[in-house]
C-alpha cells in the first residue's frame, strides 16, 4: 500500500496567456495494489483511491473510504486519544454489526428442561422405538421408566442440584439411561472416558467433587483404586426394578449444573467447563426448524463419551420422536464397518468431524447409504476441497456448525451444491447467539478486517469449575449489551466478517489445535513431556500428512548424557 499527499502549489500564475488547471486522468494501472492519494485543494482535501481489481472489490474500497473519513473526524474530535482507540466504523456499519447481524429476535416460547422435553415426547409417542443398540431396543415409555427408576435410586444416594455424577461407560443403552437419570435426579453429568489413565480420572473426580461414578462391570477393577463410590449398573438391576417409574422431583433452577466437560489445559492439567440447566427452547426450536427431524428419522450416536456432540446425538432425536441408533464401541474406528452400519440401519442423519468425514468419503460402498439425508459437520473447520468431495459422493444435505465447549453452536452454514467459498466459511451466527469479531482492544472489526471471535447469548456456560481466574479472563462483560450481567466468551479463533454477514475462519490466536474434533492445548503435552527425567526441552506441533489428516508430532531434546527411546516417551505420555 502507498499513501501519497500532494500539497497545493501556492505560486500564483501571472502570465495571461497561460492557464493552470488540475484534472484527473486514469492510466489504467497502478504500481501498488492499493494507493491512497490525498490532494490539498482550496476548498479542502480530495482523496483518491487506486486499487488492484483482482484483490479488492469496489464495495471494499468504499468501506475503506468511509473508515478513513470517520478516522479523520475522530482525530479532530479527540486529539489526545490513542489512534488505535479511535472509532473508524460508520454509523451504518456499526448498526449492521451490532443489530442487524447480532440482535436476538427469537420470540420467547414455553420453556422446559431437556429431560422434561423428553418426558413430553415420551407421553406423545410412548410405544415408538427410542433407542436401538445391537439386538436390543427400548420404546420411549421404557426408556423413560428406566431413567426414572435410576433417578430415584440416585436421589436416595444424595444426588441433587449442583452434585456432579461421574459416568464411566462406553456407548450403550445404559449410557443413554444414565445421562437421562442424572438430569432427572437434578444432578450434573460428568463424562469420564474409560480409556483415560487413573491419575487423570482421579484429578477430574477430585476437582469436580463428584461423590460417585456410574459404570459397568468390566470397568470395576480399573475404578476400584479411585477414592469415590462406584455404582455398577449391571449389578443393581434387580434393585432398580423395584424403584418408582414416575418422574422424580428434581428441584432444579436454570442456573444449576447440567454437564461438566473436561478439555485440555495449557498448564498441564485439564480444565472443566460448566454447562448449566439453561432452558433451551430457543435453540431447540432453531435446530428443529433447521434439521427438520421427524419420527421417521434414525440418528446415529457414535461420539465417544466426554465429547460434547454426544449430547446432541442423544437429545436432538429424542426431543423429535426419532430413533437413536447406537454404534457399538470401536465401530467409529473402522470406516468400512461404520459405512456398513449406516447402510444396514438406514441412518438418515448424523454428525461428523471433517477428519472422519474425509475417510468416510473414500469408502467404496458409500453409495449404499442412500437413506442419508443430512450430515452435520462440527468440531473442526471444513476444508473447501472436502466440501466439494462430499457432493461428488453423496446426495445428502451438508451443514456446518461452529462452536466451542464454552459456547456451543455459535454459527451455522448450509452448504449448497456448486456454491463454494474460496476460503473456509463457517456461516452466520445462530438466532440464539451473538457473535462479534473484535480487535485486541475490544473494538468492532470492520467487515473484511480480521479479529478474534467473541461469542455471547443467553445460554453461555457458567465458566470453568473452580477456576475463577480463568473464567474472568475468558468470559468478560459484554461491552455492547445493556443487559446487566451479559457476558461474551473469547474463543481464541480468528475470523473476519464478509459482506453477506457470514464469517471466514482464519485460524487460532494461540497454540491450541483440534485433532478429530478434540481441543488440544499443545502446552499440556509439552508440560507432561517436560516431567520425564531424561527430557530437557520439548515442543509439540500439529502436522498435516499427505492424506490431509492432522497428527500431533513432538520434538524432544534430551538432557546431556541421557537417553530415551520413542516408545519410552509414548508410554510416559500415556
Amino acid at each position: 500500500m502507498r499513501f501519497q499527499l500532494q500539497v497545493a502549489d501556492k505560486i500564483a500564475v501571472t502570465r495571461p496567456e497561460l492557464k493552470l488547471e488540475a484534472f484527473e486522468f486514469d492510466t489504467g494501472m497502478t504500481p501498488y495494489d492499493l494507493v491512497l492519494e490525498v490532494m490539498e485543494q482550496p476548498e479542502g482535501f480530495c482523496c483518491h483511491f487506486q486499487y488492484n481489481e483482482a484483490l479488492f472489490e469496489a464495495a471494499t474500497i468504499a468501506r475503506m473510504a468511509g473508515h478513513f473519513q470517520k478516522l479523520l473526524e475522530s482525530i479532530g474530535a479527540n486529539r489526545l486519544q490513542t489512534i488505535s482507540l479511535l472509532p473508524i466504523l460508520t454509523d451504518g456499519e456499526r448498526q449492521q454489526l451490532l443489530h442487524e447481524w447480532n440482535e436476538i429476535k427469537v420470540e420467547d416460547q414455553e420453556t422446559a428442561f431437556l429431560h422434561e422435553l423428553f418426558e413430553a415426547q415420551a407421553a406423545r409417542t410412548p410405544e415408538s422405538v427410542a433407542v436401538i443398540f445391537q439386538n436390543e431396543s427400548l420404546t420411549y415409555r421404557e426408556l423413560d421408566h428406566r431413567a426414572n427408576q435410576l433417578a430415584h435410586y440416585l436421589q436416595a444416594l444424595g444426588v441433587r442440584p449442583e452434585i456432579s455424577v461421574g459416568i464411566c461407560m462406553e456407548r450403550s443403552m445404559g449410557l443413554v439411561v444414565a445421562i437421562l437419570a442424572i438430569l432427572k435426579a437434578g444432578g450434573a453429568c460428568l463424562p469420564l472416558d474409560p480409556g483415560l489413565p487413573n491419575d487423570r480420572l482421579s484429578f477430574m473426580l477430585g476437582a469436580s467433587r463428584s461423590p460417585l461414578i456410574l459404570t459397568e462391570g468390566r470397568f470395576l477393577t480399573k475404578l476400584s483404586a479411585l477414592c469415590v463410590r462406584v455404582v455398577c449398573l449391571d449389578a443393581i438391576q434387580e434393585v432398580l426394578s423395584r424403584q418408582k417409574k414416575e418422574s422424580p422431583v428434581s428441584g432444579l433452577t436454570e442456573q444449576n449444573l447440567a454437564h461438566v466437560f473436561y478439555t485440555s489445559g495449557s498448564a498441564g492439567e485439564p480444565k472443566a467447563v460448566m454447562w448449566h440447566q439453561s432452558k433451551q427452547s430457543k435453540h431447540r426450536s432453531w435446530a428443529q426448524t433447521t434439521f427438520r427431524l421427524t419420527e421417521d428419522d434414525r440418528y446415529l450416536m457414535k461420539s465417544p463419551i466426554g465429547f460434547t456432540p454426544l449430547s446432541s446425538e442423544i437429545f436432538r432425536p429424542l426431543l423429535a420422536g426419532a430413533r437413536i441408533i447406537i454404534a457399538p464401541p470401536g465401530v467409529d474406528q473402522d470406516s468400512a464397518v461404520l459405512v456398513k452400519l449406516m447402510a444396514e440401519q438406514k441412518i438418515t442423519i448424523l454428525n461428523f468431524v471433517p477428519s472422519m468425514l474425509r475417510v468416510i468419503l473414500e469408502e467404496p460402498n458409500l453409495e449404499r447409504c442412500d437413506s442419508l439425508r443430512q450430515v452435520i459437520c462440527f468440531g473442526e473447520v471444513l476444508p473447501v476441497e472436502l466440501e466439494k468431495r462430499f457432493f461428488e459422493r453423496l446426495s445428502a444435505e451438508l451443514s456446518i456448525v461452529y462452536g466451542t465447549t464454552e459456547a456451543p453452536g455459535a454459527t451455522y452454514r448450509k452448504c449448497r451444491r456448486g456454491q463454494h467459498y474460496p476460503m473456509v466459511n463457517i456461516g452466520r451466527r445462530l438466532p440464539t447467539r451473538q457473535v462479534y469479531v473484535l480487535s485486541s482492544r475490544l473494538q468492532l472489526a470492520p467487515i473484511g478486517v480480521p479479529g478474534e471471535i467473541y461469542s455471547g447469548g443467553e445460554d453461555l456456560v457458567r465458566g470453568y469449575l473452580n477456576r475463577p481466574d480463568l473464567t474472568a479472563e475468558k468470559f468478560i462483560p459484554n461491552p455492547f449489551s445493556a443487559t446487566p450481567g451479559a457476558r461474551i466468551y473469547r474463543t481464541g479463533d480468528r475470523a473476519r466478517y464478509l459482506s453477506d454477514g457470514s464469517l471466514e475462519f482464519l485460524g487460532r490466536m494461540d497454540h491450541q489445535v483440534k485433532i478429530r474434533g478434540f481441543r488440544i492445548e499443545l502446552g499440556e503435552i509439552e508440560s507432561v513431556l517436560g516431567l520425564h527425567p531424561q527430557v530437557g526441552e520439548a515442543i509439540v506441533v500439529a502436522r498435516q500428512d499427505g492424506s490431509g489428516e492432522r497428527r500431533l508430532v513432538a520434538y524432544v531434546v534430551l538432557k546431556q548424557g541421557q537417553a530415551a527411546t520413542v516408545n519410552e516417551l509414548r508410554n510416559f505420555l500415556k
